[in-house]
């Protein structure tokens, strides 16, 4: 199975796939299925475009390179969709495909029993995530979980932990740029059909985190949700990363039609 073909539109310098929810899900899905029929293939790495991903891909280097590196990035917030019509209406990204719905799409949209592993996070965390997602989903089989609190001495124990568990997708939530750098780090030790970025997903499954009313959400306003909830942690990186964000999206748009 050669990799799946879909369009992109570039959104502050990152190429980011036009693909709704159910496409998205079902593309993991027919990847999976395929894998097996692939010699010494390498994972399948999903990575993610919002307004903080495109601040650090035209600020950091090292983030760049990763980012570049991924075989598919994804709208996962509202404002990439609007950001995607400023200068290609034409050929915009259709909707958004958050992560945190993403990690529900695949089992609702797809329906073959898929094997995860989920790395990322407290233990607490990670352990409930998993038992929730697999109470809720027939088809979500989770064979395995990892707190996110390790060294980088520790990533080889943890690759052949993931691999003797024999998952079809690894999600990885380590946060931005780490978890991207782990990724890409380790793809080529991972026996993986699917990698996917996935941040805070699993505190909003445990209920950790509330999730934006949906108004907000579609408004592109889940960013100022989430600041008002955790103001400490959120609201220095929104307040620099916003507008830096609109700023690249603007330049990168006036770039390609100049």
């Amino acid at each position: 199975m050669s990799k799946p073909v879909f369009d992109t539109v570039n959104v502050g310098g990152i190429n980011t796939a036009r693909l709704g929810r159910k496409e998205l899900a079902q593309l993991v899905g027919d990847i999976c299925a395929g894998y097996a029929t692939k010699a010494n293939a390498e994972p399948f790495v999903i990575f993610s475009n919002n307004g903080h991903a495109i601040s650090i891909y035209n600020s950091d280097k090292q983030a760049r390179e990763q980012m570049d590196q991924a075989d598919l990035v994804h709208a996962d917030g509202q404002s990439v969709v609007s950001f995607s019509r400023w200068f290609n209406k034409a050929n915009a990204v259709p909707e958004r495909t958050a992560t945190t719905d993403m990690i529900h799409d695949i089992p609702n949209f797809y329906p073959g029993k898929l094997k995860h592993f989920l790395l990322g996070g407290k233990d607490v965390s990670v352990t409930k995530a998993g038992e929730i997602l697999a109470q809720t989903y027939a088809n979500f089989d989770v064979v395995g979980h990892q707190h996110g609190y390790f060294s980088d001495d520790d990533e080889t124990a943890i690759c052949d932990a993931i691999n003797a568990a024999k998952p079809d997708v690894l999600w990885v939530g380590l946060g931005k740029p780490k978890e991207q750098i782990f990724c890409i780090r380790n793809k080529h030790r991972l026996k993986v059909p699917v990698i996917i970025s996935c941040g805070g997903c699993y505190n909003y499954i445990t209920g950790e985190y509330p999730r934006a009313p949906m108004w907000m959400q579609n408004a592109g306003l889940e960013w100022l949700f989430r600041m008002a909830n955790d103001p400490r942690k959120l609201f220095v990186r929104y307040l620099l990363t916003n507008p830096h964000a609109i700023y690249c999206v603007v330049k990168h748009g006036m770039a390609r039609q100049s």
